[in-house]
């Protein structure tokens, strides 16, 4: 599990160009025709030696003399002709010929289709193995995890390896999701942004759900414990018992005083709800800062993870990883089995 104070693109189109269409001439009878025409164009741009006119003379005789005049005739053609079609080759956006308008439209609608939220198929992910043995196998969510939750597809998956996938082509194993957590508050005013939703949709499907809180040592647990009662509301016959989550301090802490504030926000809880509360934590916290009566006296969920089992045995949930891959949720999740 992780507190709140831990937290964690459009491409400009590019639809077409103009295009326009440009010829240097049109084509002669003949191949000297061609070559009288490229030189008559040639002098215009530029006036040519006497040594080069004189040779040009020489070579081409009476043959260029008799087609001068039509090769002028065809060099001025063909630069009208270029000239017109370049002012038809104004076109708007589109290489094709239609209305400004029409385009327009065509580009709103493709921008559109792009920048429209639509459903995002599932990904093929691999997570860490199951522990072995038979059990309940459950999952706990905050606002930490992809909100986007195919609540009616929640599988657990293994592979040949024994690895839990979200690729159904690999999976060998198949396992309902069982139990889910999800965080409602933590201290004395923050409220998870994806409680609510995370509540409703479980209990839609009459998924057993539960509710944690963070706790924060710093502040009142009174107040802490009402905080988590308004924001949960009223608990359904199969609904889990609520969790205390106990797993950071503040500096300064004093060890008696904290046991004696965790009690307090765990007899008002359960003096509401009627039901005995679970208390969360991790083994090396469990073993250096929770009194005897709190271990002793309440439900225990572990977080101990590369373990083959927990060191404590007293333990009703266990939370071996925080990497596993569940049909249903997108990115790693954490996951729990229950005895």
């Amino acid at each position: 599990m992780a507190s709140s104070s831990n937290n964690h693109k459009p491409v400009s189109p590019y639809w077409a160009q103009k295009y326009s269409t440009s010829e240097s001439g049109e084509k002669g009878s003949s191949s000297s025709g061609k070559t009288s025409s490229t030189q008559s164009t040639t002098s215009k741009r530029k006036s040519p030696t006497p040594g080069t006119t004189k040779k040009s003379s020489a070579s081409t005789g009476s043959a260029k003399r008799s087609t001068t005049g039509r090769s002028s005739s065809s060099s001025s053609k063909g630069r009208k002709k270029s000239t017109s079609k370049k002012k038809k080759g104004k076109r708007g956006i589109f290489p094709i010929e239609i209305p400004n308008w029409l385009a327009w439209v065509l580009v709103v609608l493709i921008l559109g289709f792009l920048l429209w939220p639509r459903h995002i198929p599932l990904g093929e992910e691999t997570g860490d193995s199951l522990p072995p043995g038979i059990y309940k196998v459950g999952i706990d969510i905050s606002h930490h995890n992809d909100p986007s939750i195919e609540w009616d597809s929640l599988m657990v998956m293994t592979d040949i390896l024994g690895r839990t996938t979200t690729s159904v082509k690999a999976a060998k194993r198949m396992i309902p999701v069982s139990f889910v957590f999800m965080k409602a508050t933590e201290g004395v005013t923050f409220r998870d942004r994806n409680f609510r939703n995370n509540w409703k949709e479980a209990g839609k499907r009459n998924l057993q759900r539960g509710a944690y809180h963070f706790y924060r040592t710093s502040r009142d647990p009174s107040v802490q414990a009402k905080h988590f009662i308004r924001t949960v509301g009223d608990l359904r016959y199969n609904d889990l018992p609520p969790v205390l989550d106990i797993e950071t301090t503040h500096s300064g802490f004093n060890k008696a005083k904290l046991n004696s504030d965790l009690l307090v926000w765990l007899k008002e809880v359960e003096a509401h709800y009627g039901v005995r509360p679970i208390v969360y934590t991790y083994e090396s916290f469990a073993k250096d800062y929770l009194s005897s009566e709190i271990l002793s006296d309440y439900p225990i969920w572990i977080a101990h993870y590369g373990v083959k089992t927990p060191l404590r045995d007293d333990w009703m949930i266990w939370q071996f990883t925080d990497k596993g891959a569940v049909y249903g949720v997108r990115g790693n999740v954490d996951m729990n089995i229950m005895r």
